[in-house]
């Protein structure tokens, strides 16, 4: 089952979604023709009278990646899963600041030191977790382009750090964190990739397991905890982790390591989800919230399997929910490129230059075309995004690498956006 399709009217405002079938008939009797390709959007050709089903846009974001789900009434008629690239952002951050660090060495001239001209505005973000709020606002306002949406619910609780590292928190100490939102055991199920430390079995009941034995000393904080199946539990008893793993060091060298991995994840989504409550608000729809313990508990009393999007719908207070798709668009933001003229080596000398033309033969890298190709070593069909060249022969990633199409046999179905597509 697929997403419902995006329908427009002549003057480009957004109708109630249609079934893929009925919009399959659409464009086969000529009534309609494709607006948009990712996601799948047509427009009519003549004036309607339509009724109009009003659409609510739920969202639930994560540090990596943010689940999208619309809902006419209790029908979950699309779904979407958008990955961030926050990491790729702090890479292309910290390899600018060693080239900059590395030019401070050289003997140039003397620039004088400008420490104190450099002001941060209230509510200042890392670059890396701006990119998540911009990008999420970029696809609610481009999906109520396209649907008629009338209300917004957004997941705004999900960890309390300081709930977490310490249970006992309460009263005014309180005044220096946030609220609780979001159990401890569901949050070792996404730290721990919901395995079993110890054997990484996976789907079979998990138990809250102490690294360190509690009758040994072992604490209760959130960094001596971990998941064992039964059989793993019940085998390490009260033993040391050195001693039970004693002839697995590769496997305890693990899960010392993921023990103490930090909770970055956790204090991305702490960091951005106000600033994004208030981007939302700012869009004038109404905007509701829901916790991570609710969202939980209706995706397990719905019996609904783990994934963003599904998630996503069971944001808030909701009742019942019937699916009627199965295969979300997962959109991953690749950025715009660069405006780097010169690439370089590893050791940072220039290696290649960039071409200031970034269009040849009418398509440029980042587009998503399709190349039916008649006549040589490489005949066959290709869909992909295209890496152009300025002799005419490109690069399309498809299921595969293919190399040295012409530009001939090449047409575009959708203009590079920052986004890679897929089903």
């Amino acid at each position: 089952m697929s997403n419902f399709i995006f329908v427009l009217d002549t003057n480009k405002r957004p109708l109630t979604p249609c079934k893929p079938s009925m919009a399959r008939k659409l464009l086969t009797a000529n009534k309609a023709a494709v607006f948009r390709r990712f996601p799948f959007t047509i427009i009519l050709k003549k004036m309607v009278t339509a009724n109009i089903k009003s659409i609510g846009l739920k969202l639930d974001p994560g540090s990596k990646t943010t689940g999208i789900a619309l809902l006419e009434g209790e029908k979950v008629i699309f779904g979407a899963e958008l990955t961030h690239r926050g990491q790729a952002i702090k890479a292309s951050l910290d390899s600018r600041r060693a080239l900059r660090r590395g030019r401070r060495n050289h003997h140039t001239r003397y620039r004088q030191a400008r420490f104190l001209n450099r002001t941060r505005q209230k509510g200042w973000l890392a670059p890396s977790l701006q990119h998540r709020v911009e990008t999420t606002l970029t696809w609610v306002n481009k999906l109520r382009r396209l649907a008629p949406i009338n209300l917004i619910v957004k997941e705004l609780v999900r960890f309390d750090l300081q709930q977490l590292e310490n249970p006992e928190i309460s009263g005014i100490e309180y005044q220096q964190g946030i609220l609780c939102g979001y159990e401890i055991r569901e949050y070792l199920l996404n730290k721990w990739n919901r395995k079993c430390a110890y054997c990484e079995i996976e789907n079979v009941p998990l138990q809250v397991e102490h690294i360190y034995p509690k009758a040994k000393g072992g604490s209760n904080r959130i960094s001596n905890l971990c998941l064992a199946c039964e059989k793993c539990n019940q085998k390490k008893g009260t033993q040391d982790v050195e001693q039970f793993l004693v002839k697995k060091p590769d496997v305890l060298k693990r899960i010392l390591a993921q023990a103490k991995r930090p909770l970055k994840d956790a204090a991305a989504v702490n960091s951005t989800r106000w600033a994004l409550f208030s981007r939302l608000k700012e869009t004038g729809l109404p905007v509701l919230t829901g916790s991570g313990g609710l969202t939980k508990f209706n995706r397990t009393r719905l019996q609904l399997p783990k994934t963003h999007w599904l998630d996503a719908a069971c944001v808030g207070q909701v009742e019942s929910l019937s699916v009627v798709t199965s295969k979300p668009l997962l959109i991953k933001a690749t950025g715009h490129g660069t405006r780097q003229m010169c690439r370089t080596d590893k050791f940072g000398f220039p290696s290649r230059y960039v071409p200031r033309n970034k269009f040849v033969k009418g398509f440029q890298t980042g587009d998503i075309v399709k190349a039916v190709v008649t006549s040589g070593k490489k005949i066959g069909e290709y869909v992909g995004r295209v890496a152009v060249r300025t002799t005419g022969s490109f690069n399309i990633s498809a299921s595969e690498l293919v190399q040295g199409i012409s530009y001939k046999y090449c047409k575009t179905i959708h203009h590079k956006d920052g986004y890679s597509y897929s089903f």
